[in-house]
């Protein structure tokens, strides 16, 4: 089977339930972007796939991508998956807009990780101290921290069991010996409930979006513990206090040079080849940064750059 038919068979799969629509309907439709324009399949499917999510009034949260797998919450590492969860509500939030129902805190003995319930789910609600088999919810992430959705097709079942919650809080002492690619001022999807950043303009979720999108400051950091190399991420608020730089004054100062790369390149000069105790909760690969302390201790900074050109 050719990868534009099986591409066009899931999904079919997906608005099956949702559309009048057939597989060759579909497939001529990849073949018109794949064939006739040269459109990689990839972004040819996130094509096709918004089209008719379009045509059925639906957002991606309403359809499967073919199957949920189980999981822990230390599995998590990456946005777009569907999985099940059994889990434990540790904490609830007041909601912040009127489309979301319940907002909170999920724990199993792997981690913790946030969740979402949309409320045209319609779904019941949820308790803290309850614990839940949660199937069919999808994976989302910000700023290196995942997040779980729960949406019109997630299936809740309270258990009677309860369940131990697991410490994922991870601390370490080490130097900055890295700052990657996708740090210092950059733009957010400004699509309501996307927070992707855009490369060129385009969402790797939406493609070309209306609007300027919203200006974020962010560190991704390699930080080097003498035994291991940490991923690192510090989002705006933990960014601003390690740099003494705010989103305002980053702003400006790629206004002033027509260039956002200055900003990266001035946090890059304040921080890489210092040491830092680091302590936050461990997210997939990513350690996120809640409290940050300089360490005083010598840094070679030539065999510091060797490491990290190494990389």
């Amino acid at each position: 089977m050719s990868d534009v038919r099986q591409h066009a068979e899931d999904v079919y799969e997906q608005f099956s339930d949702h559309l009048d629509v057939s597989v060759e309907d579909v497939e001529e439709r990849f073949l018109t972007l794949v064939d006739e324009y040269k459109v990689p399949i990839d972004e040819a499917r996130r094509s096709v796939t918004n089209h008719y999510l379009d045509e059925a009034g639906l957002d991606r949260e309403d359809i499967s991508s073919g199957g949920s797998e189980a999981a822990k919450i230390e599995d998590i590492d990456e946005p777009e998956q569907w999985v099940d969860l059994t889990a434990k509500v540790i904490e609830l939030w007041d909601p912040r807009s009127d489309s979301v129902a319940q907002v909170g805190l999920l724990g199993d003995p792997t981690g913790t990780i946030k969740f979402t319930k949309w409320a045209k789910s319609e779904l019941p609600a949820l308790e803290e101290g309850g614990v839940y088999e949660l199937r069919n919810v999808v994976t989302d992430e910000y700023q290196g921290r995942y997040s779980v959705k729960l949406n019109s097709t997630t299936v809740i079942e309270e258990l009677e069991d309860d369940l131990e919650v697991g410490d994922d809080t991870s601390e370490i002492d080490g130097a900055l010996i890295d700052m990657q690619r996708g740090s210092g001022l950059i733009k957010r999807c400004p699509v309501e409930g996307c927070t992707r950043v855009l490369q060129n303009g385009r969402c790797p979720e939406h493609g070309d979006v209306e609007g300027e999108g919203e200006f974020d400051l962010r560190i991704k950091a390699v930080v080097d513990d003498g035994i291991d190399a940490h991923e690192v991420i510090f989002d705006k608020e933990a960014t601003e206090n390690l740099t003494g730089i705010s989103l305002e004054e980053a702003k400006e100062m790629a206004m002033d040079a027509l260039d956002t790369t200055v900003v990266a390149d001035e946090i890059r000069e304040k921080i890489v080849g210092t040491y830092y105790r680091i302590e936050g909760p461990t997210f997939g690969r990513y350690v996120l940064a809640d409290e940050v302390e300089e360490l005083d201790g010598p840094v070679d900074a030539e065999s510091l750059l060797i490491k990290a050109r190494s990389m």
